[in-house]
């Protein structure tokens, strides 16, 4: 873990006492909070975390979102800073699933509870298939989701990414709802190293995937088909690098 996962901690610990029950409290009474006003709670936290620790995300392709109904967004997995980067820079309220194994720690608890997001066993098939078919219904019914179709991350990969999981993309074949891919690069660069340096990250929207595009299609086809699409950004981001690096150097 970096120096400013700890330095981002340490800077908000005075806040804990209070805005830990607080946050706590409303995620166990969402019949008193709206889901708009929970949303705003955690991006108060988020906001607070980038301030800290001199975090800051660009987004590209906002317009793609679907405008009304459901939608399940598939991105690539780089590191603990992923899901709020999404949050930070997605207007509507959303929800994510998460191992459940890491679900339970402070903060993170919290974030849970409020956006009423979904703890997955990954040992346990029944279930994992049961989190799918609950996905499916809410997604039904216009919540948004956040799913990783590569399953865990490795800080060390940086802007590479892994094969998708077949598995994760059965909840949006029940719901027949857009697939949204995203982008994420150098999210990977906020809680690694010895730096308090600013850094930045680009989440990038992809066009959506509508039923009516892989109803026909194996869910390996279509994991193949979203990770090939975030691929593409993911180069041509490392190419555009190492393009301005050149260009440096030939300045020197």
């Amino acid at each position: 873990m970096g120096l400013r996962f700890y330095y981002v901690i340490l800077a908000n610990l005075y806040r804990a006492p209070y805005i830990l029950p607080y946050m706590s409290y409303m995620g166990a009474h969402p019949e008193k909070y709206s889901e708009k006003r929970r949303y705003e709670m955690v991006n108060h936290i988020v906001d607070l975390m980038k301030k800290a620790g001199n975090i800051h995300t660009k987004a590209y392709g906002t317009e793609n979102l679907p405008k009304e109904g459901g939608y399940i967004m598939y991105p690539n997995h780089q590191g603990k800073y992923d899901v709020l980067g999404i949050i930070h820079t997605h207007k509507e309220p959303c929800a994510f699933v998460m191992d459940e194994k890491r679900s339970h720690m402070p903060v993170v608890h919290q974030v849970v509870s409020l956006l009423q997001s979904k703890r997955m066993v990954l040992e346990d098939v029944r279930q994992s298939f049961q989190i799918i078919n609950e996905m499916a219904e809410e997604v039904r019914k216009g919540k948004r989701y956040i799913i990783f179709p590569e399953g865990g991350y490795d800080d060390k990969k940086e802007n590479q990414i892994t094969n998708f999981k077949a598995g994760t993309f059965k909840s949006a074949i029940k719901a027949k709802c857009p697939i949204v891919p995203v982008a994420l690069v150098d999210s990977y660069k906020v809680f690694v190293g010895c730096t308090l340096k600013k850094v930045e990250t680009q989440v990038y929207y992809l066009e959506p995937i509508y039923y009516e595009e892989y109803k026909n299609m194996k869910t390996l086809e279509i994991a193949q088909l979203v990770e090939e699409r975030i691929r593409q950004v993911l180069n041509d981001t490392v190419m555009e690098e190492e393009v301005e690096y050149g260009k440096i150097c030939v300045g020197k």
